[in-house]
């Protein structure tokens, strides 16, 4: 079976891969990629776009350790033995039942609660219940204050003792810019804005919700975008789920990743279309499949698909890791196939101006045909925008439903954006916006470093700013949640069925907020709970993505 990276030898120079030199014996210096053919092998593989890789992309994922393994399953398969042992004691009342259940005089009814479906819920997340919605009174920027609550009932309620923990690290908001703040230039413009224009709009786009503010807001973004034209939506969420099915439907096809964020997910499913899976990041199996749907078209009749569209992510938001998207975009040309890039978690994240993983690889606007995004992550705001030709937005501005329905963005909001962003242009005549996308790229490399050096795990690419360090086994995501909060760090935890069940993790997100005194405090107590639950698995065995196993199953959820 070939491999992608295979592609650097048919440009006839020394082999290269993801922009990095190669060493004699064919490995590359820094342990990414292993195994390169020598420069006269045949190479059948796609040609990486004259040298699609501009810069080196380090992505890499340390294997689970075998006894780590076995013991989260241990951990898994105790906890639902207990489960059901509790089950069967609420059942005959010997342990009070607190889980929503069927009244007597519903009994005959189709049950509106499946109890077997919420066994996870009832027995492994309430345990852990009180890692996560933990109520904050502050602006959410580099530290925040949080209201102390306490549980009697093993976290089936909770009390708040009206104690406020204040100047909490926040390691978990995705202010990656740091525009979440109460005080500034953005939130003098939002707060002017307010006294103009008030707080809602209480209308949509089409009818009396169309302000000189949102028309100003979507100008803006396609410059930003250097695109043809932009439509701005009240919701990130919906940016997704409402416009792909406007976009795509019964006889088209899908190819979208499988780390894929639920919003994309629900998009696809919505549109009728039918849905087929590719490995995370892994090109090979993109390839697969974009093969199959030209030669075999669609099932039954084999007739062409009438649309093929590739879904991808610039920065996959519990991986850490970043789209290959020049990849992407040489498949998507040589398959004749449209691409939707999501750059929720990119955008003013990575490249050298805030302006996404398309100017992060030094690609072109125009080789991505619908370019989404938010405004809730790098610019502090609420919403979300797609971007792309002309003819494409005034499609959308009548047959999406986010658009025909929605309520328009709230003017305050609108203005926080505009603000952030002519910020990060440059435009309010100042170099600050650069100055934290620069210092944004300092801290995720910083951070992670330490991270790797101390013993951690960590997934992803060293330029994201989306950092997951692993925890593997149940009992520790609560563990963990818990002694950093003790420690005054704010962290998020994450386990199943937001990620495979073995893998769960803590994840960080950074900010060019985050001052090094920060996040040195930050790193030397996530060492010592690391030290304290056991969390140091490294032993530097890292396997490259394309390296993971690959078989040629492909997921189909609709079919025609």
């Amino acid at each position: 079976m070939e491999r992608p990276e295979r592609a650097a030898a048919a440009l006839g120079a020394q082999p290269r891969a993801n922009g990095c030199t190669g060493a004699a014996h064919g490995a590359l210096r820094n342990g990414y990629v292993r195994g390169l053919p020598a420069p006269d092998t045949q190479i059948n593989h796609i040609v990486h776009n004259g040298g699609l890789y501009k810069r080196p992309f380090n992505e890499a994922f340390e294997e689970t350790p075998m006894l780590v393994a076995v013991l989260t399953y241990v951990g898994y398969g105790v906890l639902t033995l207990f489960g059901y042992l509790r089950d069967f004691m609420r059942q005959w009342k010997i342990e009070k039942c607190q889980n929503a259940t069927e009244r007597e005089e519903q009994k005959d009814f189709v049950p509106l609660y499946q109890d077997f479906e919420n066994f996870y819920n009832r027995n492994l997340y309430m345990r852990i219940r009180d890692s996560w919605n933990r109520p904050i009174c502050s602006v959410p920027g580099a530290k925040v204050d949080m209201m102390e609550r306490v549980s009697h009932d093993y976290n089936w309620t909770f009390t708040y003792t009206g104690r406020v923990i204040k100047d909490i690290i926040n390691m978990g908001s995705y202010n990656y810019l740091g525009f979440a703040q109460k005080a500034g230039t953005c939130q003098e413009a939002a707060a002017e804005v307010l006294s103009q224009y008030g707080a809602g709009v209480c209308s949509t786009r089409q009818e009396m919700g169309n302000l000189d503010k949102h028309e100003e807001l979507e100008k803006l973004v396609a410059r930003f975008l250097g695109v043809e034209s932009a439509m701005a939506y009240g919701m990130g969420f919906a940016t997704n789920s409402m416009n792909i099915p406007a976009l795509v439907g019964k006889g088209c096809l899908i190819l979208s990743d499988e780390l894929n964020h639920a919003s994309l997910v629900l998009g696809a499913r919505l549109s009728g279309a039918t849905i087929r899976i590719f490995k995370h990041n892994n090109m090979q199996s993109l390839e697969k499949l974009l093969k199959d749907a030209i030669v075999h078209g669609q099932p039954r009749t084999r007739r062409p698909w009438k649309k093929i569209l590739i879904l991808v992510e610039g920065i996959y938001s519990m991986e850490g890791s970043i789209v290959r998207l020049p990849e992407v975009i040489a498949l998507k040309k040589k398959y004749k196939s449209y691409l939707y890039l999501d750059e929720a978690h990119s955008i003013g994240a990575l490249g050298p101006s805030g302006r996404g993983v398309v100017e992060y690889f030094g690609l072109s606007p125009e080789d991505v045909d619908v370019m989404m995004g938010t405004f809730t992550k790098s610019f502090g705001a609420a919403g979300g925008y797609i971007g792309g030709k002309k003819e494409l937005i005034d499609y959308l501005r009548t047959y999406s439903h986010s658009a025909v329905y929605a309520t328009s963005l709230s003017p305050p909001v609108v203005e926080q954006i505009i603000t952030s962003m002519k910020c990060i242009m440059g435009e309010d005549g100042t170099t600050v916006g650069k100055a934290r996308v620069q210092q944004l790229a300092e801290n995720t490399r910083y951070f992670r470093r330490r991270l790797k050096e101390m013993g951690f795990i960590i997934y992803g690419n060293e330029d994201s700013p989306v950092v997951p360090l692993m925890l593997y086994m149940p009992a520790k995501i609560g563990a963990f949640g818990r002694e950093m909060l003790k420690r005054n760090i704010g962290v998020v935890v994450v386990g199943f069925p937001a990620t495979p069940i073995i893998e769960s993790r803590a994840r960080f997100c950074l900010s060019a907020a985050h001052t090094k005194e920060m996040l040195d405090t930050a790193l030397k107590e996530i060492s010592e709970v690391g030290d304290l639950l056991q969390l140091k698995y490294s032993r530097h065995r890292l396997v490259p993505l394309l390296d993971r196993p690959f078989d040629e199953t492909t997921y189909e959820e609709t079919e025609d």
